[in-house]
C-alpha cells in the first residue's frame, strides 16, 4: 500500500482545500510535515484514519462523543455552508494487480442533522458495491486492529513502552497482520457450515430462539467491553489514589503523625508505669524496710554475735561437764582406793584432777557477756536464710523499679515528640479524607469487577444455551448422510486448523522475537543492555532478558529506552508481517534524548517502511537532524497556522528548506 495524496477540505483547522502529494521514490521514502504544536499535525493523522474507517476510526479528538457529534465539530468554524471532506488516494496490489483507490468521505451539517457520503473509486471508476461494503473491504487492505501499528503518535508509543501494555498490541498484530485471524475465520466459517447443516430444517420457533440468544450474546459482549474499560479506568484512578495516600502517609509519619495517633495510648501507659514505679518504691520502703532487711547493714556484727553465743554455749556445756565429772571421779577414786595399790591410786587421782582443772580453765577463759539462752543459736542461724531471701526480693524490686523508670523516661521522650494538634490537623484531615476516597474507589472497583464477572458468566451461559440449542436440534435433523459427512469432516478440519494455528503462531512469535530484539539492539546505544527477548504465546506478554540471563525489570530502562523498545516492537511487527504498508508517525521523538533521537533518524526512519510520513515540530526534527534525514526525504510540507483566523494551511517546504517542498 502506498499513499498517493491526501486532501482536506474544511476539516478541523484546515480552511478551504488543502492537498498534500505523498508519493515517494526509491531511496527517499520520507515525507516530512512540520508544524508547531496546535497547528493540526494530529488532525492530519485523524483525517487519514477517518477517510479509511469512518465511525470505527480511532481518532484523537473524538473521546466519548457520538460519531455525528464528532463530524459536526470537525467542520471548520468558518466554512459556509457547513460541509467538510477528506480524501485519501492510495495504490495497493490486489490479486497480483496494482489497483488505485480513491476514498472520498464527505458530510454536511444542517440544523441538528449530519449527513455523510462515502464514494470509493477504483482505477478512476466509482464502485458502488465496494463503496457500500467499504468497512469490510478495507479490512482486507489494512485491518483496523493493525492500523495502530502504522498510524501512531508519540503518546501511543509511550503507552506501548510498558511491556505489559504491549501484550494487546502484539496479540492484535499477530492475529491481523500475520494471518492467524484468517485461520480463526476459517474455523468459525466451518462452524457456521456445521450449524447450517444442523438447523437447515428447524422450525421457525427454534430459529427465533437461537436468534434471540445470539442477540443477547452481542449485548453481553458490548456490556463486557464497557465494563472492562470502566474497570481499567477505575483501576488507574485507584492506583493514583494509592500513590497519593502513600505520599500523605509518608508526610504524616515524617511530621510525627503516628506518635500523635498514639498519644492517648502513650499517656495511659505512662500513668500505668508511673503507678507501678510508685508501688515498687512503696513495697521497698514499707514492706522490706520495716522487716529484717535492714539487719544486712549489721552483717559483720551479727557474725560476731553468733560466734560469741556459740562460745558461751560451749563454755556453759564444759562447766556442766566438769560438775558431772567431779561426782564421777569421786565415786571412781573410792572404788580404786579399795582395789589398787596406793601409788597407782595416787597416779589416777592426779590424772583425774588435772583433767577437771583443764576443762574448768577452758570454761573460765570465755566470759559470759551475752548470756543468750541455748535456743537462740538456731534462731541466729536461720536469720541468714531469711536475710538472703529478703535481699533477693529487694533486688528484684529494685530492678523492676529501674525498668519502670527507664520505660517512663522513654514514654516521656515520645510524648515530648508528639506534634501539637494545630501542626498535624490539616495533614490528618487530608490523609483521612484520602483514605475514605481510597476505600470508596476500592469498593467501586470491587463492584465493577463483580459486575464484569457476572456479565462474563452470563455471556458464557448464553453461549452454552446456544450450543445446546444447536445440538438439541442437530440430534433430530442431521439425518442425511451428506450432512453428517460435512459435520464430521468439518470437525476434523477445525481440529487440524487449530493445530496449524498453534504451529503458525509459534513460528511467527519466534520470528517476531528475533525481529524486535534486532530492532531494539539496532536502535539502542547500549546494545548489551538486553541480551534476549521472549514473547508468551498465550498472553503475548513481553519479557526482557539482561546480560546475566535474568529477567530485566522494565523499570531499569529509562523513559527514552522504553520508547525505543516500543518503536522496536512496531518495527519488528512490520518486518515480520512483510506487508508493504506506510508508516504515519505523529510527534515521533517525544521524550528521547539527543543520542536516541539521532539513532531513530539514522537507523529507523529511512528504513521503517517504503513510505514514512513524519509529523514533527521544529524542536523534534531540528536543523541538525533534518540535515541527517535530508537524503531520505521525498517531500516536505509546513502546516502554517493563522492565529487571527485560527485556521491552518499547507505550504511546501520545511523550516530549513528555503520554502521549497521538493528535496533535491
Amino acid at each position: 500500500m502506498l499513499l498517493l495524496n491526501v486532501t482536506l477540505e474544511n476539516f478541523g483547522a484546515y480552511k478551504g482545500k488543502q492537498v498534500l502529494d505523498l508519493k515517494t521514490r526509491p531511496g527517499r521514502p520520507i515525507v516530512l510535515i512540520g508544524g508547531l504544536n496546535g497547528c493540526g499535525k494530529t488532525t492530519l493523522l485523524d483525517a487519514i484514519q477517518l477517510a479509511l474507517y469512518g465511525p470505527r476510526a480511532r481518532t484523537s479528538g473524538r473521546g466519548n462523543r457520538s460519531y455525528d457529534d464528532y463530524l459536526r465539530d470537525s467542520v471548520n468554524r468558518q466554512a459556509r455552508p457547513k460541509q467538510a471532506k477528506v480524501v485519501v488516494e492510495f495504490s495497493t496490489t490486489v490479486e497480483g494487480r496494482e489497483r488505485r483507490y480513491r476514498v472520498l468521505r464527505s458530510w454536511e451539517v444542517k440544523d441538528k442533522s449530519v449527513r455523510e457520503f462515502l464514494n470509493v473509486l477504483i482505477d478512476g471508476e466509482i464502485d458502488f458495491v465496494v463503496s457500500e461494503q467499504w468497512a469490510d473491504h478495507v479490512e482486507d487492505i489494512l485491518p483496523l486492529e493493525a492500523s495502530s501499528l502504522f498510524f501512531f503518535d508519540g503518546e501511543k508509543i509511550e503507552s506501548l513502552a510498558n511491556p505489559d501494555r504491549a501484550a494487546s498490541v502484539i496479540a492484535s498484530a499477530v492475529q491481523s497482520l500475520l494471518g492467524l485471524n484468517t485461520v480463526e475465520r476459517l474455523r468459525n466459517d466451518l462452524l457456521a457450515v456445521q450449524r447450517r447443516q444442523k438447523i437447515s430444517k428447524e422450525d421457525q420457533q427454534t430459529l427465533d430462539e437461537i436468534h434471540r440468544i445470539e442477540d443477547a450474546i452481542r449485548q453481553a459482549d458490548g456490556l463486557c467491553d464497557e465494563l472492562t474499560q470502566r474497570v481499567a479506568s477505575e483501576r488507574s484512578a485507584l492506583e493514583e489514589a494509592e500513590r497519593r495516600y502513600a505520599a500523605l502517609e509518608s508526610a504524616f509519619a515524617k511530621e510525627g503523625g503516628h506518635l500523635y495517633a498514639r498519644r492517648a495510648e502513650l499517656e495511659t501507659e505512662r500513668s500505668q508505669v508511673a503507678s507501678q514505679l510508685i508501688s515498687a518504691n512503696e513495697v521497698l520502703a514499707n514492706s522490706l524496710a520495716s522487716g529484717p532487711l535492714p539487719l544486712l547493714l549489721l552483717a559483720p556484727q551479727l557474725i560476731r554475735v553468733r560466734e560469741q553465743v556459740e562460745k558461751e554455749r560451749r563454755a556453759s556445756e564444759t562447766a556442766q561437764v566438769v560438775s558431772v565429772l567431779s561426782e564421777r571421779d569421786r565415786e571412781l577414786l573410792e572404788l580404786l582406793k579399795k582395789i589398787v595399790p596406793a601409788d597407782s591410786f595416787a597416779v589416777a587421782e592426779g590424772h583425774l584432777n588435772a583433767d577437771r582443772e583443764r576443762r574448768a580453765s577452758v570454761a573460765n577463759e570465755i566470759r559470759q557477756i551475752l548470756k543468750f539462752p541455748a535456743e537462740s543459736l538456731p534462731q541466729l542461724t536461720s536469720l541468714d536464710e531469711i536475710l538472703r531471701q529478703e535481699a533477693a526480693r529487694a533486688q528484684e524490686l529494685v530492678e523492676q523499679a529501674q525498668l519502670h523508670r527507664e520505660r517512663l523516661s522513654a514514654l516521656e521522650r515520645q510524648l515530648a515528640g508528639v506534634p501539637e494538634h494545630d501542626v498535624i490537623a490539616a495533614l490528618l484531615e487530608e490523609r483521612d479524607a484520602q483514605r475514605e476516597e481510597l476505600a470508596r474507589l476500592r469498593f467501586g472497583l470491587s463492584k465493577l469487577k463483580e459486575d464484569l464477572e457476572a456479565a462474563r458468566r452470563r455471556r458464557e451461559q448464553l453461549k452454552l444455551d446456544r450450543e445446546r440449542a444447536y445440538k438439541g436440534r442437530a440430534a433430530k435433523l442431521a439425518r442425511a448422510e451428506d450432512a453428517e459427512r460435512i459435520v464430521t469432516y468439518s470437525d476434523r478440519v477445525r481440529a487440524t486448523m487449530e493445530k496449524y494455528g498453534s504451529a503458525l503462531l509459534q513460528r511467527h512469535i519466534n520470528k517476531l522475537e528475533v525481529a524486535v530484539l534486532q530492532s531494539f539492539q539496532h536502535l539502542m546505544r547500549k546494545s548489551a543492555l538486553v541480551r534476549d527477548l521472549r514473547i508468551d504465546t498465550e498472553k503475548f506478554t513481553l519479557t526482557l532478558v539482561g546480560p546475566d540471563d535474568d529477567e530485566l525489570d522494565p523499570s531499569r530502562l529509562s523513559a527514552g529506552e522504553r520508547q525505543l523498545l516500543a518503536v522496536s516492537l512496531l518495527w519488528g511487527l512490520a518486518k515480520v508481517a512483510g506487508n508493504r504498508l506506510p508508516s504515519v508517525i505523529d510527534t515521533p521523538l517525544g521524550r528521547l534524548d539527543s543520542r536516541h533521537r539521532e539513532h531513530l533518524v539514522d537507523r529507523y526512519f529511512p528504513h521503517a517502511s517504503h513510505q514514512v510520513l513524519l509529523l514533527s515540530t521544529d524542536e523534534e526534527i531540528d536543523a541538525y537532524l533534518f540535515s541527517k534525514l535530508k537524503p531520505s526525504i521525498a517531500h516536505t510540507y509546513m502546516l502554517v497556522h493563522d492565529d487571527n483566523t485560527f485556521t491552518t494551511s499547507v505550504e511546501p517546504g520545511y523550516w530549513w528548506t528555503g520554502g521549497t517542498g521538493h528535496v533535491a
